[in-house]
């Protein structure tokens, strides 16, 4: 066990012997710190929150109390296979969140970015990779070997089907069943999630240009409306377009997938 001399512990939480615990770290009473877990310097642990398996916790992140980061999969073909999460800097991990590590099947790694925030229940299921700034509202589920991009909101109720991948910039509503891949900056919304246009508010908030922002629209419509199938639409928009959102939008429809698209209306 490794525990900074500026760390501080509570006297009735738990941490396991081999644990790290880095500099200015905090631990609250009733917390429990499993034997392979490592937080970076300034994490903060709340009471009766859960860090367990083999984890690493980014610096600054905090974890709220009866969060449960770092149990084993909740996959029948796991078979106690020695796998990994990764949670990044400066996340917030609310009430009641649930973080799993991945399966020897899936790559044997579950990835949290930088700056995210996980809201009251949210889940993050094994072998999933969940990019930075994303927000997942309360009780959001993310399942195993899902993709989500950076800046993606996740709105409350919603679940993410298992292989979906969710490009970047990507709004989700809340109470949405989502089953196939989102598009880039896409915007997702109904019982089972179609695609309805595009985050238009997420773009203007990070500052992308007019000129961006008036191209994906154009993209958009030409993938919605133009002659063939919407890969064959796809093929021909990434061949004629100079705009790098758009580009970005059509490398992503023309990667491998394991499932289809959510396709315009």
């Amino acid at each position: 066990m490794s525990i900074d001399p500026s760390a501080r512990i509570h006297p009735m939480a738990v941490v396991e012997p081999g644990a790290v615990i880095g500099a200015g770290a905090e631990v609250g009473p009733f917390a429990v710190i499993g034997a392979e877990v490592r937080l970076g310097p300034g994490v903060v642990v709340k009471s009766h929150a859960v860090v367990t398996g083999w984890t690493e916790v980014g610096e600054g992140t905090v974890i709220y109390p009866f969060a449960c980061v770092g149990e084993v999969p909740q996959d029948l073909k796991f078979k106690g296979e020695r796998t990994r999460l990764f949670v990044g800097a400066r996340c917030k991990i609310r009430e009641g969140a649930t973080l799993n590590t991945g399966t020897e099947g899936g790559g044997g790694v579950t990835r949290v970015g930088d700056d995210c925030l996980l809201m009251t229940g949210a889940h993050v299921g094994h072998d999933a990779i969940v990019g930075n700034r994303v927000v997942l509202a309360n009780q959001a589920a993310i399942a195993g070997h899902c993709q989500i991009g950076d800046d993606v909101i996740v709105g409350g109720l919603s679940g993410v089907h298992q292989w979906v991948r969710v490009g970047r910039g990507a709004i989700i509503g809340a109470v949405t069943m989502v089953t196939n891949d989102v598009l880039p900056h896409g915007l997702v919304q109904g019982p089972r999630g179609v695609l309805d246009g595009l985050n238009l508010v997420g773009l203007k908030r990070r500052g992308v240009e007019r000129a961006e922002i008036t191209a994906l629209r154009a993209g958009y419509q030409m993938l919605a409306q133009g002659e063939g199938s919407f890969l064959d639409r796809a093929r021909r928009l990434a061949d004629e377009t100079d705009s790098a959102h758009v580009r970005e939008m059509t490398d992503f429809i023309l990667s491998a997938s394991d499932r289809s698209f959510l396709t315009p209306k």
